[in-house]
């Protein structure tokens, strides 16, 4: 929103972003940690947790011009929560498919384009290769998620009552 509206605006809306983040990232943990294991058709929904420090590397970036230290603690964040859920992918493929599935397309784009930024911005060029990586992997989930989603469709497994 910085090219769009004042920076207090965009500032304004970051900081709630950020406080909010750390409170519901306080919450899921908690769930998480104390608590029965989600039910196998939310399991996806753990990718959202990515979500938010990715978004907040770029929009703090933009806000900044400049990767600095902070700039770096939500970007290696974002990344290390990638690289956990990663670290689970055979359990995350042999999942069936639900609506919910979807969760793993929007953080998987927000890392996207937030390693792009943090290549250009710090003229790392293992980053920007990153980057296309991590396009190649986003386009390929998407599609198999639209490919699903339809096949869902035709059988009528989807928005179906519990």
């Amino acid at each position: 929103g910085v090219h769009f509206a004042p920076a207090d605006i965009s500032w304004f809306f970051f900081s709630i972003g950020l406080v909010f983040w750390l409170v519901l990232m306080a919450i899921v943990m908690y769930r998480l940690f104390f608590h029965e294991p989600l039910p196998i058709r939310l399991t996806p929904t753990l990718f959202i947790l990515i979500a938010p420090p990715a978004v907040g590397f770029s929009a703090y970036v933009a806000l900044n011009d400049q990767v600095d230290a902070f700039a770096r603690v939500l970007y290696f964040t974002a990344l290390f929560l990638t690289l956990l859920l990663a670290s689970n992918a055979a359990r995350f493929i042999r999942l069936p498919f639900f609506i919910s599935s979807w969760a793993y397309s929007f953080p998987l784009a927000a890392l996207t384009v937030a390693t792009f930024v943090y290549g250009e911005l710090s003229g790392s060029a293992a980053h920007v290769g990153a980057g296309f990586g991590l396009a190649a992997l986003t386009t390929t989930v998407i599609g198999a998620l639209a490919i699903r989603t339809v096949v869902g469709m035709m059988r009528d497994e989807i928005c179906r009552p519990e």
